[in-house]
């Protein structure tokens, strides 16, 4: 190679090194992109950053609703042992005046005054079947109605001039009803006419 030859090399060479390759649209401090590609970047972070404090916050959220379920059922158990334990507490506060009552007939009771003592049963008995009508218990009036199987229980059956037939002749416990719902049938004794003619 002549000096010619090397004297060009090392003019391209310094040439190659002064020359910045310069493309349109693009910046050379970022490396390369575009202006438009860093922005559409940024807005991804910045999207990225509001989901992840979203999904954060939901969680949180998450995890409170659990704990306000677990103290929910919590509370509602306890309060259900305590309804459990004291839901008859109205009831016996209505009986107790009734039991006040009963006290003071056997404090007041006399041999001699026998009337003066029924009428005081009389009375309490008033009383008691009040004390249950407050909280939905009826009594079954038997007497003289027709049997019905759904409220009464027949425990003797009898032939009765006085009776027609399958009437209740008399009632041996009285049936009651707690809103509408047999709790107890009444007990009674039914007429069951024999046919004369049978015989």
């Amino acid at each position: 190679m002549n000096a010619t030859g090397v004297k060009m090399k090392v003019r391209k060479e310094q040439a190659d090194r002064k020359i910045k390759v310069v493309v349109p649209g693009k910046d050379e401090e970022t490396g390369g992109a575009t202006a438009a590609e860093n922005n559409e970047t940024a807005d991804w972070k910045e999207l990225l950053e509001a989901k992840e404090a979203e999904a954060k916050e939901s969680h949180d959220r998450y995890l409170r609703a659990m704990a306000e379920m677990d103290n929910l059922r919590k509370r509602v158990s306890r309060e259900k042992a305590d309804t459990i334990k004291y839901g008859k507490e109205e009831i016996i506060k209505d009986i107790l005046p009734f039991l006040d009552s009963m006290d003071r007939a056997l404090e007041h009771a006399d041999a001699s005054d026998a009337k003066a003592f029924i009428d005081g049963i009389a009375l309490m008995q008033d009383q008691l079947l009040c004390c249950l009508q407050k909280h939905g218990v009826e009594r079954i009036e038997s007497a003289g109605a027709d049997f019905d199987p759904n409220i009464h229980e027949a425990l003797m059956l009898l032939d009765s001039a006085d009776h027609r037939d399958n009437q209740i002749v008399s009632e041996m416990e009285k049936g009651y009803l707690l809103n509408g719902r047999l709790i107890r049938p009444s007990r009674v004794c039914v007429c069951k006419r024999e046919d004369k003619n049978n015989n």
